[in-house]
């Protein structure tokens, strides 16, 4: 597995499995601890969720404020547009976001630490997306940052998004309740 910090936000790590492959298929590790752990990615994992969702679906920008999630993110089929954004108060890198294509094909994941809002817009007709989260969801500690932040100008390649009532309703940054 190789790991790369992202050129933008240093603890969120690119994440390429070594892939074998022949005319039967490909076999690849989606995480190993040992190697997670030297790389520096020392969560303990203890919710796995997975979603489908439809070309041009926006989910996000989610984060959960009293029990914060890192999380290991992949796109199983289809490809998606995902993006991170340090939302840590103080951080000299609050409010900068960092954006990678994640699909079935390129076969890559990310790590987004804890106190990181996450997001994700869907580029192909359909794409399943596969998550490890180092903590349990609390819906009561659920927070979002509206996805279409004009001070974030995140640039998604998508337009008229799919957005759900509470994602196109969330505050700007600005205005949300954000971790210390």
């Amino acid at each position: 597995m190789y790991f790369t910090p992202s050129p933008t936000l240093p603890e969120v790590i690119i994440v390429e499995p070594e892939l074998f492959q022949d005319d039967r298929g490909f076999f690849m590790e989606m995480y190993h601890q040992e190697k997670f752990h030297e790389a520096g990615i020392k969560d303990s994992f203890v919710q796995d969720n997975r979603s489908r969702s439809r070309r041009g679906t926006i989910r996000g920008l989610h984060y959960q404020f009293g029990k914060p999630q890192g999380k290991l993110i992949w796109a199983l089929s289809g490809e998606v547009f995902d993006v991170v954004v340090d939302i840590r108060k103080g951080s000299p890198l609050f409010g900068q976001w960092f954006g990678i294509t994640l699909s079935g094909e390129n076969k890559k994941g990310l790590y987004v630490p804890p106190d990181f809002a996450h997001g994700f817009c869907v580029l192909s007709e359909e794409a399943e997306f596969f998550y490890k989260c180092s903590d349990f969801y609390a819906p009561e500690d659920e927070c979002c940052i509206r996805w279409n932040d004009p001070d974030l100008a995140i640039d998604w390649p998508v337009e008229n998004p799919v957005i759900s009532e509470k994602d196109a309703n969330a505050p700007l940054l600005g205005e949300a309740e954000l971790p210390s």
